[in-house]
């Protein structure tokens, strides 16, 4: 049985004022938890959560990953940057061209993300979050979306994009070339097991097809930390 996306997780320097910002520019509300545990859950309860944990290591270069949040129209738009920015969320370049039709902005964590204009048909079957945009091989989409049982929705001069059966947010990776990596990811993917998993078959599974076992090992909550064929990181939940 594979594991389930639990999570997207956020490595934060102030965790609960940036679960206080992307709540307030989603909609979404807090999640009960251990203290420790920040995050805020989508208001149907369905899919993934979005969990902030602290850390302290700096910033170094441009995010591997972004939300994509997209429009309805282009009132509905304006209205979420104009959110953004209220809530301390600001623009920021990143060689986007004018004419482009999607406004790139940052969260007070530094972290981009882009407003999709309305009428982008490649979001139009998703969500709010209509894509956590990856930069990433074509090896990497495959590997995931072997991990994650969730069928390729594009595969195309080397770009690569999953999406749930259920539907929802899809997750792109935009092909070479591949940014080298600088640190530690800000933001990255949790699984979780299904209740009568064996956690270390599931481990074998994921190291057999393509990821990295750390030697950091399981952590006092039941997190195993492992890299994805592009040595990005993410975690198994052994145990909640």
């Amino acid at each position: 049985m594979t594991s389930r996306l639990f999570a997207i997780c956020f490595n934060a320097t102030r965790p609960s004022d940036l679960a206080r910002f992307w709540s307030g520019v989603l909609g979404w509300k807090p999640a009960d938890g251990p203290d420790d545990d920040i995050a805020i859950l989508p208001p149907d309860n369905a899919g993934f959560r979005l969990r902030f944990l602290p850390s302290q290591e700096p910033r170094t270069g441009r995010n591997r990953a972004h939300f994509d949040l997209t429009s309805a129209t282009p009132e509905e738009q304006r209205r979420t940057v104009a959110r953004a920015l209220e809530l301390g969320g600001e623009h920021t370049d990143v060689g986007q061209l004018p004419e482009e039709d999607h406004v790139v902005l940052a969260d007070p964590d530094g972290n981009e993300f882009c407003v999709i204009g309305a009428g982008n048909k490649f979001l139009a079957d998703t969500g709010f979050i209509g894509a956590l945009a990856c930069d990433g091989t074509r090896e990497v989409g495959y590997f995931w979306s072997a991990a994650l049982g969730w069928p390729l929705v594009w595969d195309q001069d080397e770009e690569t994009a999953i999406q749930s059966p259920s539907g929802g947010t899809k997750i792109t990776w935009g092909g070479p070339p591949v940014a080298p990596k600088t640190g530690t990811n800000r933001l990255y993917l949790e699984l979780a097991l299904p209740a009568d998993a064996d956690p270390e078959a599931e481990l074998d599974r994921l190291v057999s097809l393509g990821a990295t076992r750390t030697p950091a090992g399981e952590d006092h909550s039941g997190r195993v930390l492992l890299l994805d064929p592009d040595g990005n990181e993410f975690s198994v939940l052994t145990r909640r």
